[in-house]
C-alpha cells in the first residue's frame, strides 16, 4: 500500500509491527499513525494486534519503564500520577471549534479551531522523542455490530495502553474488515510528555486535552491521570455524543443493569444516570441483580426497540470507601490474585495497597501519590496534610470478574432491550424516593433535565447548594444543551415502545436531618419500577408523575429487606412539596438559558406549564400535598 509515510514508518517500526499496520489495508489509519510518527517523533513504534503476546508485551513494558510496579498479589500492579495530576482537568479540556460554530459552543469551553490546532501541535512537536510508543486498536461496544465504534490509540504511556486493554474490547480484527477508505473511527494521540524521577509528567502547565469533534480526533498532552489520558473513556464519549446527535442515536453517561424477578421468571433491563456521589455505582451493583455496565452506554433503535450496550468491558472506579460493608463485591475482587491496576493509593511496606475508607489497618508509612517517603502527618508545599491515598484514587479491573456480571447481556451484538430509565439526583427536601414519569418527553424534561446534586458538609463551599446536572452528563455534552435535549426526546419517540422513565432520590431527609431510608432501600424502589413496567401496581397521581401505593411498598420492604415499612414513613417520604418543585424548575430554567442562548422555546414552555400546574395544585391542596390528596 502506497503512502507518503511509508519510509518514515519503516524506519520507526520493526518488520513485524510494520506488517501489522499494513495488513489493516486502511489508508486513514496509516496516514494517522504516519502523521504523528513524524510530528511527535518517537524513537520507535510498536503496533499491536489482538494477540495475548501483545497484551503481555504491554504489561511488561509498563513494569520495565516504572510506570507500574508489581504488588504482593499476583497480577496486581500500582501506578502513581503526579501530585498535580490527580483529576480531570476541566480548565484545559476544550473543544476545537470552527469559527462559524464558536458562538453556539461558547458555554462549552471551546477554542477556535485554528488557534487550538496551532497550540496543540506546538506542544506535541517532538514530545515523544526518545520513547517507544504503542499503537493499539479497540472498539467501543461489541465488535462487528451495529453499535461498534472503532478506535485507534497512539500513546507513549504503557500504563495507558495497559489500562485500555482492561477497559475496552480489542478491535484489530474489526479494523481488518473495514474498507480501505473507511474514516468512521475515533483517533487518539496521547503523550505523558517529559517525565520526572518517579516517571510522572513534569510539564503540567502544558497539559492540554483538545477535542476535534468535527474530525473525530482527541489530542491529550502532558498528563497521566486516566481521566485525562485514556482517550477511549470520557474523551471518546464526547466524540460519540456529537456523532450520535448527528446520526439519531444516543451516547449517555449511564449504567446498564438487569433487575431479576425470580417469582415471575423475568429479567428487565434498566439504564440509569446519576451525577457523581448520587448513587450510580451502588444502583448498578444492587445485590441480587445483574450488571451489564457501570458508566457509559450507547442506545440505538433496532427493529423498533430501544436497545443499549455497555461501551466498555471494565471498570475505572473510585476506590475511596470501597470496603466490606459499603461495596462487598468490588472489595472482594480487590483482594484477589488477578489483573488489577491500583492508582494513587498507598503501597505499604508489605507491598500491599491501602486506600481511604478501606476498613483495613493502614500502615503509617509507604509510597503514595506524594512520593516514596510518605509518613503519617506528611504535609505538602502548602502545608496541607497528605492523606494515606488520594480521594480520587482508582482501581482498574475487568467487568467479568464480578459474580453479578451479565455475560449474555454484555456480549449481545444487538444489545439489550431497555424497558426502564432511572434518573437520580441528590436533594434533602424536594424529590420523593421514586416516581414514574407521565411520558417519555416529560421524563426527559421533568426528570432528566432537572437533575441536581446537593452539596454536603464534605464538599468545599456552602452546604445545601444545588448544582445542576442535566442528564448527569453536562461535563461531556459536546454540542448545545437544548439541541442535545431535543435529540433525547426525538430518539425516544422513534422507537415503537419507549422505556418508562423514573426518578429516584436516595437522600431525602427527615425533619431531624437523618436520611429517611438506608442504602438498601434502593432495591425496593427498583423492584417497584420493575413491577410498573409489567403493569403490576396501581399508582397515585402527583403534579409531576405517579407514585407507589403504601400497601405495595409495605410488601416490597418486607419481601426484599425484611423491614416493616410504616404509613407515617410513607406519608412523609411521598409528600409532594410544591414550593420546592417550583424553585427547582426555576433553577433549571435559569441554567438552560445560561448554557444555551438558542435553547428551543418548547423546553421553557413545558416548564412554564408544569409550574402553572404545581401552582394550581398548591392553591387547591396546599403547599405540601400528602399522597392521595392530589387529583388532576
Amino acid at each position: 500500500m502506497n503512502s507518503k509515510y511509508t519510509e518514515l514508518l519503516k524506519s520507526k517500526m520493526n518488520a513485524e509491527s510494520y506488517e501489522k499496520l499494513i495488513a489493516l489495508g486502511n489508508n486513514e489509519v496509516i496516514d494517522f499513525v504516519g502523521l504523528f510518527a513524524g510530528h511527535c517523533n518517537p524513537a520507535s513504534i510498536y503496533v499491536c494486534n489482538d494477540s495475548k503476546t501483545d497484551e503481555e508485551y504491554i504489561k511488561s513494558k509498563a513494569l520495565e519503564l516504572g510506570e507500574e510496579f508489581q504488588l504482593a498479589k499476583n497480577g496486581q500492579t500500582i501506578h502513581w500520577d503526579g501530585y498535580a495530576d490527580q483529576a480531570r482537568d476541566k480548565v484545559n479540556t476544550k473543544y476545537m471549534v470552527y469559527k462559524e460554530n464558536l458562538e453556539k459552543m461558547k458555554s462549552l469551553n471551546s477554542v477556535e479551531f485554528e488557534a487550538g490546532q496551532e497550540e496543540i501541535m506546538g506542544i506535541s512537536k517532538n514530545i515523544m522523542a526518545g520513547k517507544e510508543v504503542v499503537v493499539k486498536f479497540f472498539c467501543e461496544g461489541p465488535a462487528f455490530s451495529e453499535f461498534t465504534m472503532p478506535c485507534v490509540q497512539l500513546t507513549d504511556s504503557w500504563y495507558v495502553a495497559h489500562s485500555e486493554s482492561i477497559l475496552y474490547r480489542p478491535a484489530y480484527e474489526h479494523f481488518k474488515s473495514m474498507a480501505a477508505d473507511d474514516k468512521q473511527f475515533f483517533k487518539f494521540v496521547h503523550s505523558a510528555g517529559e517525565l520526572d524521577e518517579r516517571n510522572c509528567t513534569k510539564n503540567i502547565d502544558q497539559r492540554r486535552i483538545y477535542m476535534d469533534t468535527q474530525n473525530n480526533i482527541v489530542y491529550s498532552m502532558n498528563d497521566q491521570y486516566a481521566g485525562n489520558s485514556i482517550g477511549l473513556k470520557k474523551h471518546s464519549m464526547r466524540l460519540a455524543i456529537n456523532k450520535a446527535g448527528q446520526e439519531g442515536w444516543l451516547c449517555e453517561h449511564m449504567f446498564l443493569m438487569a433487575c431479576l424477578n425470580e417469582e415471575a421468571g423475568r429479567k428487565t433491563y434498566f439504564a440509569g444516570a446519576y451525577p457523581s456521589a448520587c448513587g450510580k455505582t451502588s444502583t448498578a451493583m444492587i445485590p441480587g441483580e445483574q450488571i451489564v455496565g457501570d458508566d457509559i452506554a450507547y442506545f440505538r433503535n433496532i427493529d423498533g426497540e430501544f436497545r443499549g450496550v455497555n461501551v466498555e468491558q471494565g471498570i475505572f472506579g473510585i476506590i475511596k470507601d470501597v470496603n466490606t460493608e459499603d461495596d462487598p463485591v468490588i472489595f472482594a475482587n480487590l483482594m484477589r490474585d488477578q489483573e488489577l491496576i491500583f492508582s494513587n493509593v498507598l503501597r505499604g511496606p508489605d507491598n500491599q495497597p491501602y486506600w481511604l475508607g478501606s476498613g483495613l489497618e493502614t500502615p503509617n508509612e509507604g509510597d503514595n501519590h506524594s512520593g516514596s517517603d510518605w509518613k503519617e502527618g506528611k504535609t505538602d508545599a502548602a502545608g496541607n496534610v497528605i492523606p494515606v491515598a488520594h480521594g480520587n484514587a482508582r482501581y482498574t479491573m475487568r467487568l467479568d470478574y464480578l459474580e453479578n456480571y451479565d455475560k449474555k447481556g454484555f456480549e449481545a451484538k444487538t444489545g439489550v432491550k431497555v424497558d426502564g430509565i432511572l434518573y437520580g439526583g441528590r436533594d434533602s427536601d424536594t424529590c420523593v424516593p421514586v416516581e414514574e414519569s407521565a411520558s417519555w418527553e416529560a421524563g426527559i424534561l421533568i426528570k432528566a433535565c432537572t437533575l441536581e446534586s446537593e452539596t454536603t458538609s464534605a464538599t468545599l463551599g456552602k452546604e445545601g447548594v444545588r448544582n445542576p446536572s442535566p442528564m448527569a452528563n453536562m461535563d461531556f455534552v459536546s454540542y448545545p444543551l437544548g439541541e442535545y435535549t431535543m435529540n433525547n426526546i426525538a430518539f425516544g419517540k422513534s422507537v415503537d415502545q419507549t422505556p418508562k422513565v423514573f426518578s429516584t432520590n436516595y437522600f431525602l431527609r427527615t425533619k431531624e436531618g437523618k436520611f429517611c431510608t438506608d442504602k438498601l432501600a434502593k432495591k425496593v424502589w427498583l423492584h417497584w419500577a420493575e413491577g410498573r413496567i409489567h403493569g403490576e401496581y396501581e399508582t397515585l397521581d402527583t403534579p409531576t408523575g405517579k407514585i407507589p401505593l403504601f400497601e405495595d411498598l409495605k410488601v416490597l420492604f418486607k419481601k426484599y429487606l425484611d423491614l416493616d415499612y410504616t404509613l407515617p414513613e410513607y406519608t412523609y417520604q411521598f409528600t409532594f412539596r410544591c414550593s420546592k418543585w417550583i424553585e427547582k424548575l426555576q433553577r433549571s430554567t435559569a441554567y438552560f438559558k445560561k448554557m444555551d442562548a438558542n435553547c428551543p422555546s418548547t423546553i421553557f414552555e413545558a416548564w412554564e406549564k408544569e409550574i402553572a400546574t404545581i401552582e394550581k395544585a398548591q392553591a387547591d391542596f396546599g403547599d405540601e400535598i400528602e399522597p392521595g390528596k392530589f387529583s388532576i
